[in-house]
C-alpha cells in the first residue's frame, strides 16, 4: 500500500496543529484489531513492501511488530536523522508504544506518545533529553536550530554550562535557561546564539572557537507585502529571499506573511507561502490605513484606499493588539525593520517581534477518567510551558505534567482570575494550557476567556480586526457530563434536548424558570447541570414541582452522580419518585421527553427510525 505525498505544512498562528502523515502497519490480527482504533490509513501484511512503498513519502510509520523485527526492516532504508521518517513499534498486547527512531527530528516521540493515548497503552521514549527532563534544542516550540546539535546536546546531557547569547531577549524556556553559565564564568563548554540574523555576529569579545555552537532562529519576523494584480509567485519569492539577503536576516525567523484583503487569496500570496511555509494574515484598506507609515504612496491609496500596504501590514501583523489604534503607531513605535522595498510588481517590509505570539488552550478533560481523556488534550497539556486550572482539574491530569512545566492552581470560583492569568502569560509569549473538566466550552472556562480577551484587546470584534490578536486561542474538546452521563444510563439524548444550569449564582432564577418552563412546553429531554449543592437545596425541588405540573410523574428520569470517577453511580426513576436529597454538585439528572421510556432497565429516547406500530 503506498499512500499519497506530503503535503505542504501551514502553521496557524501562535500554535503548530500540523498533522503528521502516518501509515500503521500490522502483521497479525490482534496487531490488526488494535490499528483500528488509531486515526491513520492502514495496512496488513508484507512489512518490508509497506515501508520500501512509503518510506520517502509519510512522516512516520506504526507497526505492531517486535522491536527487534522492525529493527531489522528498517536498517537498510535509514539515511539521516533529518529525512527519515519516524517509526513506533507496538507490541500486540497493546501496552507499550515504543519510539524507536526519528523521536526528536521527525517527531517519533510525539506520535509515541499520541498513539499511546489512543490505545491507554505506555509510551516508551528512550531519548536522553526527554528521559532526564532536559530540554531537546531540535525541539524547542517556536524556534529553528542550526549548527552543532548533537554536539551541544552532549554537553548538555553531562550537566556542563552554556555560553547562552541572546541579544534579542528572546524569551526562553527555564530549562534551557538553568543551564546558562554564571556571569563572568568561564566554565562553559558549548554556546547557544538566539539570533533572527542569518549571519550573526555571535559574541563580543568572542567567545573560544572550539566551542561547539547551536543558533536558535525564532519566530521574530513578520513579512509585509504589497503587489501588483500580474505579480507571479516566482515576482513574489525572488523579492523577498532578495530583501532577506540584502538585510543578512534568517529566512527561518519569519513568523508570518501579512498583505491586504485582497491580495491574501492571490496566486502570488499562497505560492509565497507555500515556498516559506508559513502562513497568510490579511487586514483592510481602512484599518491599514490607521498606521503612519514612513513612506506612504499616494498612488497606492488611491488605487485601493490605504497609502500603505507593505510596511503597514508588517507592523499590524507584529503589533499586540491591545498598542493598536489611529494614534498610537507613530513611526517611532512602527518596529520597522527593514522599510519598504519596491521591486516592479512586488513591495517588501519587515518588522520584528519583541517576544512571541502566545498561545491559550483551553483543554477539556472529559468527566474524570484518564479513558475519556482525548488524545489532542494530552497532547495539549504535555506541549504547554504554563498549566493552569482549579485545583481538582490539575490533579486530574497531574499525570501528563512534567516538573519542566510550570503549574498554577486556583480556588473554586475564582474563574475570572484564571482566565486573565491564562491570557497575561500567553501574551508574554507562552503555551498555556487553561484545563477544565467536561468540555470548555459548557459551562466551562472558554467563554470567559473569551470575553476576557475581547475586552481587553478587542481582538474577536466583527472585520479583519479579528484575525491577529495578542494571542492565539485554541479550543480542546472534551466529553462533557451529559454525555458521559447520558452513556450510563442508555440513550436519553437520542432525539432534541436542552441543556440548563440550575445554578443561580450568576443567572437568575427567574430566568432559569422562563427556560424551563419553555423546554418543557416544547417537550425536549432536560440535561439538568449543576442541580443541588450544599447552599442552593431549594432549586430542584421547584424543578421537580413544575415537572409534576407539565408531565407524566411515570416519566423516567436518570440520575448520574461523579461520572467517570472513583465514585461514580447511575440509576434510572421516575419524576414522581426523584430523590433530591440524593442530587448533589457532581450529579447529572436527565429528564426524558413524552417519547423516553425505559427498554431493558435503560433509558431511551427513539430518534424516529422505527414507524409507529
Amino acid at each position: 500500500m503506498a499512500i499519497g505525498r506530503k503535503e505542504p505544512r501551514l502553521r496557524r498562528m501562535g500554535t503548530e496543529r500540523t498533522a503528521m502523515n502516518v501509515l500503521a502497519i500490522s502483521v497479525s490480527e490482534p496487531g490488526r484489531e488494535l490499528a483500528t482504533r488509531l486515526p491513520y490509513p492502514r495496512t496488513h501484511g508484507s512489512v518490508r513492501e509497506a515501508l520500501k512503498d512509503n518510506w520517502n513519502d509519510v512522516d512516520g510509520f506504526v507497526m505492531f511488530l517486535s522491536v527487534g523485527a522492525a529493527v531489522r526492516l528498517i536498517a537498510p532504508l535509514l539515511q539521516s536523522k533529518s529525512t527519515d521518517p519516524a517509526v513506533v513499534c507496538v507490541d500486540d498486547a497493546g501496552r507499550y508504544v515504543v519510539s524507536v527512531c526519528g523521536g526528536h527530528a521527525a517527531g517519533g516521540n510525539r506520535l509515541a506518545n499520541d498513539v499511546a493515548g489512543y490505545l491507554n497503552a505506555q509510551p516508551i521514549v528512550t531519548t536522553a533529553t526527554d528521559s532526564l527532563g532536559l530540554p531537546a534544542l531540535d525541539q524547542l516550540e517556536g524556534f529553528t536550530p542550526r549548527g552543532e546539535i548533537a554536539a551541544v546536546t552532549s554537553r548538555i546531557l553531562a550537566g556542563e554550562s552554556l555560553l547562552i547569547e541572546n541579544p534579542l531577549s528572546w524569551p526562553l524556556p527555564e530549562r534551557l535557561t538553568v543551564l546558562t553559565a554564571s556571569n563572568g564564568s568561564d566554565d562553559v563548554s558549548a554556546r547557544v546564539v538566539v539570533t533572527d540574523e542569518s549571519s550573526p555576529g555571535l559574541s563580543s569579545p568572542p567567545a573560544p572557537s572550539s566551542l561547539p555552537t547551536v543558533v536558535l532562529h525564532p519566530r521574530s519576523l513578520t513579512l509585509g507585502i504589497g503587489t501588483s494584480s500580474d505579480a507571479t509567485g516566482a515576482d513574489v519569492i525572488e523579492a523577498v529571499e532578495t530583501v532577506l539577503t540584502t538585510a543578512g536576516l534568517a529566512r527561518d525567523s519569519i513568523d508570518v506573511i501579512s498583505t491586504v484583503d485582497k491580495r491574501r487569496a492571490h496566486d502570488a500570496i499562497v505560492e509565497l507561502s507555500e515556498h516559506l511555509n508559513r502562513p497568510v494574515v490579511s487586514f483592510s484598506p481602512e484599518l491599514l490605513s490607521t498606521v503612519d507609515v514612513p513612506t506612504p504612496s499616494q498612488t497606492v491609496a488611491d488605487a485601493i484606499g490605504t497609502p500603505s500596504v507593505a510596511e503597514a501590514a508588517a507592523v499590524l501583523a507584529t503589533k499586540d493588539r491591545s498598542a493598536l489604534g489611529p494614534s498610537s503607531l507613530g513611526p517611532s513605535s512602527l518596529g520597522l525593520l527593514v522599510k519598504k522595498t519596491v521591486f516592479e510588481k512586488v513591495t517588501v517590509a519587515i518588522s520584528r517581534k519583541t517576544h512571541p505570539h502566545g498561545v491559550v488552550s483551553v483543554v477539556g478533560l472529559g468527566p474524570g477518567s484518564s479513558l475519556d481523556r482525548t488524545p489532542r488534550a494530552e497532547r495539549a497539556i504535555r506541549n504547554a510551558d504554563v498549566i493552569l486550572g482549579y485545583s481538582a482539574y490539575i490533579n486530574q491530569c497531574r499525570e501528563l505534567i512534567s516538573t519542566s512545566q510550570d503549574v498554577l492552581t486556583f480556588p473554586l470560583g475564582a474563574e475570572l482570575d484564571r482566565a486573565k492569568a491564562a491570557i497575561d502569560y500567553a501574551v508574554e509569549g507562552r503555551r498555556v494550557a487553561l484545563v477544565c473538566s467536561g468540555d470548555p466550552g459548557v459551562y466551562a472556562m472558554a467563554s470567559p476567556l473569551l470575553e476576557l480577551l475581547a475586552d481587553s484587546t478587542g481582538s474577536f470584534g466583527s472585520g479583519a480586526d479579528e484575525r491577529s490578536p495578542a494571542c492565539s486561542v485554541e479550543i480542546v474538546p472534551g466529553i462533557t457530563a451529559s454525555l458521559a452521563a447520558a452513556s450510563l444510563l442508555g440513550a436519553p439524548l437520542g432525539h432534541d434536548h436542552a441543556a440548563i444550569s440550575l445554578s443561580d449564582l450568576l443567572t437568575p432564577w427567574d430566568a432559569i424558570e422562563t427556560r424551563l418552563r419553555a423546554a418543557i412546553e416544547a417537550d425536549f429531554v432536560l440535561v439538568l447541570y449543576n442541580p443541588r449543592s450544599k447552599r442552593r437545596t431549594s432549586q430542584l425541588e421547584r424543578v421537580k414541582e413544575i415537572l409534576l405540573d407539565s408531565r407524566d410523574p411515570n416519566t423516567p428520569v436518570g440520575i448520574v452522580t461523579d461520572a467517570g470517577r472513583p465514585r461514580e453511580n447511575a440509576f434510572v426513576t421516575s419524576i414522581r419518585e426523584l430523590p433530591c436529597e440524593e442530587v448533589t454538585m457532581t450529579t447529572i439528572v436527565i429528564v426524558g421527553s413524552s417519547k423516553t421510556s425505559i427498554q431493558g432497565g435503560l433509558m431511551v429516547t427513539p430518534r424516529g427510525y422505527r414507524s409507529e406500530p
